[in-house]
């Protein structure tokens, strides 16, 4: 879905008047999105941000003919103000984020976040901080191992999971993928096996969003986001699974929204909505897409465009 990507930024990006816009991709990676973002607008300055170094380190070397065109920052997507403002970029005109695990993440077996290889159970973006998955799995109470695999994975046989992993972990405690894997495999009854792919999936998913603290750093990362943006600017936000796509669709609907309380004759300009939504609904992936590259197939994604200040 880049190409619709750079369609729904473009407007903005080519506006006479910012000769030179700003355009901040949230989500690095392999500096993909990042480098069609720099050859599609000519006069634009990227910023880019990522948690991963090694993503920061690889994508330099492929955004290095751009010279400083270009500016990656190690750092989490709702840290943007932040670093907007040690940039002094007051605002911007275009943000991109392509949520979910780049694939680098996914490939590399030592991360932890494939259930397709045995690895360590890592799963963190950011190797140089917090816990990993593992510890995750061998400390959390039960209850709070249930919340997380039923939130952030929609895992129904969540109970039945986490009694496995109790029980296993008392035996010894979890280091790799494979043996959660297993598990998993040998504690869902046949008819859940048969639905969804991967019985593994929805479990690793919620571990990874639990070890990153994903959704949280969503919450807060979307509205500053908005809030970077100039008039006219635009945001364009692929996510990858419901509970990404709601929380989008939520910040992007309450700017959209008319706050003036009902019955007044005219609604003053404090009360007009910020935001234009550029889409209608979440746009899927084509087909032809999908059939490129599956890792697509659960995208989802929402635009919208900055058409009023906050006030003061």
């Amino acid at each position: 879905m880049l190409q619709r990507c750079l369609d729904l930024l473009a407007p903005a990006l080519q506006d006479s008047t910012h000769p030179e816009p700003v355009v901040v991709d949230c989500t690095l990676g392999l500096g993909g999105h990042s480098e069609a973002l720099l050859e599609a607008f000519p006069t634009a300055r990227l910023v880019a941000l990522d948690r991963d170094k090694e993503a920061l380190r690889l994508s330099g070397e492929r955004l290095a003919r751009f010279g400083d065109r270009a500016t990656l920052v190690h750092a989490v997507y709702d840290e943007l103000p932040d670093v907007l403002a040690r940039l002094g970029v007051p605002k911007v005109q275009g943000i991109l984020f392509d949520l979910g695990v780049s694939s680098m993440q996914l490939d590399e077996a030592d991360r932890g976040f494939a259930y397709a290889q045995d690895a360590p159970l890592d799963m963190r973006m950011d190797q140089s901080t917090g816990i990993g998955a593992a510890e995750v799995l061998n400390t959390y109470p039960p209850g709070e191992l249930v919340r997380i695999l039923r939130a952030y994975g929609e895992e129904k046989q969540a109970k039945r999971i986490v009694s496995a992993v109790v029980r296993e972990r008392e035996k010894e405690p979890f280091s790799n993928s494979a043996r959660l894997v297993e598990l998993i495999r040998d504690s869902l009854p046949q008819a859940a096996k048969r639905t969804g792919g991967n019985p593994a999936k929805r479990t690793f998913q919620a571990l990874r969003i639990e070890v990153n603290g994903e959704l949280s750093v969503l919450e807060q990362a979307i509205p500053a986001a908005v809030a970077s943006l100039a008039v006219g600017g635009r945001i364009a936000v692929l996510s990858y699974h419901s509970l990404e796509d709601r929380l989008v669709k939520q910040v992007f609907a309450a700017g959209a929204a008319n706050t003036a309380p009902p019955g007044l004759p005219v609604v003053p300009e404090r009360y007009q909505p910020r935001l234009k939504l550029l889409t209608r609904g979440a746009e899927l992936p084509t087909e032809e897409e999908v059939a490129e590259n599956r890792r697509a197939a659960p995208a989802r994604l929402r635009g919208a465009q900055r058409i009023r200040e906050d006030e003061r």
